[in-house]
């Protein structure tokens, strides 16, 4: 009886499986931080759009009164004392007049909490400059 020349079954082995695993093993865990930083930049956004709320609704506050407001409560639109999503908490420092602090510090047990550097957002207002603590990276500048 003749031989029958057999093909190739179709398919990977387990070889190339294995290779093409490591693979994307070694491309995620090169991704896996820039994806964390983005996540934690894009949270960050919450503290940020927070203060900046805050900064409106004190230059409204001041072109009817003629000075800053010491407490959250008097500014409309910006009383609230926790972010929007929920990850900061806001508060307003000064005693009004010509100069404020706002700050959003991040929740004890959120997942910014863990954001180096800047779990502590602060916006300063001094006779109208605003300035931007700890630093631009923070503020997503």
């Amino acid at each position: 009886m003749p031989r029958v020349a057999r093909w190739p079954t179709p398919g990977f082995t387990l070889v190339e499986l294995c290779v093409v695993l490591a693979v994307a093993g070694v491309l995620a865990s090169i991704a896996w931080p820039s994806f964390q930083s983005q996540l934690q930049r894009g949270r960050r956004a919450d503290a940020v759009t927070a203060l900046l709320r805050v900064q409106l609704a004190q230059e409204n506050y001041r072109s009817h009164h003629g000075m800053y407001a010491s407490q959250l409560g008097a500014l409309v639109g910006a009383t609230a004392r926790r972010s929007s999503e929920g990850w900061y908490d806001i508060e307003l420092l000064g005693s009004g007049g010509e100069r404020y602090e706002a700050r959003a510090t991040a929740r004890a047990g959120s997942v910014v909490a863990s954001d180096a550097g800047c779990t502590v957002l602060s916006l300063q207002v001094r006779d109208g400059l605003a300035e931007f603590a700890p630093s631009p990276r923070c503020w997503n500048r």
